[in-house]
């Protein structure tokens, strides 16, 4: 009966894709392949029951999912897997040195850098003349009031990639992309110390889910300097 259930849902989804599927019957999908020999659908109906969602359970630790009673290390290590997998795709769909030359562009950039993510990230975006990029440099995990180093490092990561200029990116999982006072704080700071090396700061771009603001549509740059929107 089991083996049934998932041939058809396996043939549905060949032929017809996801997007007709529920949530708890793509979690179930993706349990077949880390538990061979067991009815998923209680299992997986269970999971979003836990975390509230499809994304809930992709975005949930891995140590705590593996506690689930039938989930076990492997079935959760596939599961945390999917986010980031997504996000390595969808930055291999830009290219290696997609051109960031407005807001538009660059706004998304940062999205797909940001994507799935459940803590907070700091991106600083090395480009050359022509505003390509040459690396997104992630300099730092974790709350960006913690981080008091942020201008050398990011001088430093600027000389070591040959930067013409950068955009600076962070999000804000699970909040408002709006820039708070320590945002801009630790912009101008940067801003300062880039300035010193002739490196120009285009942009700040927060992400908080699908949607951005921009520091430099906002006025909060000290320079004239930006992308176009």
């Amino acid at each position: 009966m089991h083996e049934g259930h998932r041939s058809r849902l396996k043939n549905r989804f060949l032929k017809e894709g996801l997007d007709d599927f529920v949530d708890h019957q793509i979690l179930e999908l993706l349990l077949f392949y880390a538990i061979p020999r067991r009815d998923t659908n209680e299992l997986a109906h269970s999971l979003i029951n836990k975390y509230g969602s499809l994304s809930g359970v992709l975005e949930a630790d891995p140590k705590d999912l593996s506690k689930t009673p039938g989930l076990g290390e492997n079935s959760a290590i596939l599961l945390a897997l999917i986010p980031s997998l997504a996000r390595v795709y969808l930055k291999d769909r830009w290219g290696t040195r997609p051109a960031l030359n407005s807001t538009d562009k660059a706004g998304e950039y940062v999205l797909t850098l940001c994507a799935g993510r459940t803590y907070e990230v700091f991106y600083v975006i090395c480009l050359d003349a022509q505003h390509n990029v040459i690396y997104p440099a992630l300099v730092h995990e974790g709350t960006i009031d913690q981080a008091p180093v942020y201008p050398r490092i990011i001088v430093e990561t600027a000389l070591r990639h040959k930067a013409h200029s950068v955009i600076l990116a962070h999000n804000h999982p699970g909040g408002s992309p709006s820039p708070s006072p320590q945002d801009i704080a630790v912009t101008k700071r940067i801003q300062i110390a880039l300035e010193q090396i002739s490196i120009s700061v285009l942009d700040h771009i927060i992400a908080a889910g699908e949607q951005y603001a921009s520091c430099a549509e906002k006025g909060l740059l000290l320079s004239n300097d930006s992308l176009r929107s």
